[in-house]
């Protein structure tokens, strides 16, 4: 059976975040808690926002969210909008800030603690129609998390788990290119290899869903195609709206289930020392993973290199590592500081994520030992 819903209310173009008012007005919200963090309030992103609102709401700032969401941080922003009387949320910033703003929108209505909505606690089903209206403005080009029905948190027990749901896709999201214009070039580069991956592991899952293959295939061909223009300059319009399109793509195909980049990804984010970025550790791991899984994608890998622009005979994951390369990425999970001791650790957990039973190839937790340390460069 495929389970094929698309997906919520998106306004998508340069000055989209000029309709929040109106927005929020349709979703009956005056008191908004926005969640953003602070990288995102200095770069001035959330001093436009505010300007952007009528003297009939009042909003709440939230800005202490951390790189990698954690439960903590949860439920102080929880706390904040409780105090402040709020009807509802405005995510403004990457996909944390999305994330975190989505687990608060669950424990408004939902009691805690919020390990039990999480996917492989069986939370799915937990998770009702209330939770509050939340509004998502992307200020990257990455997890597509704005469109996405999931948000990866990590717990007090020390687990980064997803909480996924239809119910958690953001009732509305602005899409701004504007407002990624002048995004620094690795942030760039890693945030829109996260999108990329998403395309790619989507495209690369065995569940049956032809639009979201579609989908992906599109975000695909877009993101390869500016993501080295973005990087280059990032005053270039033209590839800052491509990228943002590519990554709302990505996630929009989320339904079909990604695989064992993020099933590795996801732990390694959990470690508090180093914090390790999502979208790179997604780009750094992708090229073992894709050695891994070929042979058990019939033709699939043959529509990618089309896609790509690549020659039939293409090895795809050297062609992968070489775009890290030249986008200014690790080459490998040491660069990034990764202690090769947590490996067995990090395989174990990789077993366990929700992402891991999508991948077109089981693989086990010795299996995962050594995409880990084939990553390590």
């Amino acid at each position: 059976m495929a389970l094929i819903t698309y997906l919520t209310r998106i306004q998508f173009d340069f000055g989209a975040l000029a309709l929040l008012p109106e927005e929020l007005a349709g979703l009956g919200i005056a008191r908004p808690l926005i969640a953003t963090d602070k990288g995102v309030a200095a770069a001035g992103l959330l001093d436009r926002l505010l300007a952007t609102l009528p003297g009939a709401v009042t909003a709440t700032v939230f800005d202490a969210t951390p790189p990698n969401p954690t439960e903590a941080a949860v439920r102080a922003a929880l706390s904040l909008y409780r105090e402040a009387d709020c009807d509802g949320l405005v995510a403004l910033g990457g996909g944390s800030s999305i994330d975190l703003a989505k687990a608060v929108a669950l424990l408004v209505t939902h009691p805690q603690p919020l390990a039990q909505y999480a996917m492989i606690e069986g939370g799915v089903a937990r998770v009702t129609a209330a939770v509050a209206p939340l509004i998502a403005i992307p200020t990257t080009a990455g997890t597509g998390s704005e469109v996405g029905r999931g948000a990866l948190v990590t717990l007090a027990d020390g687990r980064k788990l997803g909480l996924v749901s239809p119910h958690l896709i953001p009732r509305v999201a602005l899409c701004d290119p504007e407002l990624t214009l002048g995004l620094p070039p690795l942030l760039t580069a890693a945030t829109g290899m996260d999108a990329l991956a998403h395309c790619l592991e989507t495209f690369l899952s065995p569940r049956v869903n032809p639009p979201a293959d579609a989908i992906a295939l599109d975000g695909l061909a877009r993101g390869i195609g500016h993501i080295e223009r973005a990087v280059a300059d990032g005053g270039d319009r033209e590839a800052r709206w491509q990228m943002m399109m590519a990554s709302m793509e990505g996630a929009m195909a989320f339904q079909k289930g990604l695989g064992a980049v993020h099933a590795m990804s996801h732990p390694m984010g959990a470690i508090p020392d180093p914090v390790l970025h999502h979208g790179t550790l997604n780009a750094v791991v992708l090229p073992a993973v894709l050695r891994f899984n070929e042979g058990s994608v019939g033709a699939k890998y043959d529509r990618l290199r089309a896609v790509m622009g690549l020659a039939e005979d293409a090895d795809l994951a050297e062609a992968v590592a070489g775009l890290n390369a030249r986008l200014g990425l690790p080459a490998g999970l040491a660069g990034m500081g990764l202690p090769e001791r947590l490996i067995p650790e990090l395989a174990e957990a990789a077993t366990k994520d929700h992402c891991a039973e999508t991948n077109p190839r089981g693989a086990s937790a010795s299996d995962y030992q050594a995409l880990f340390r084939e990553s390590m460069g």
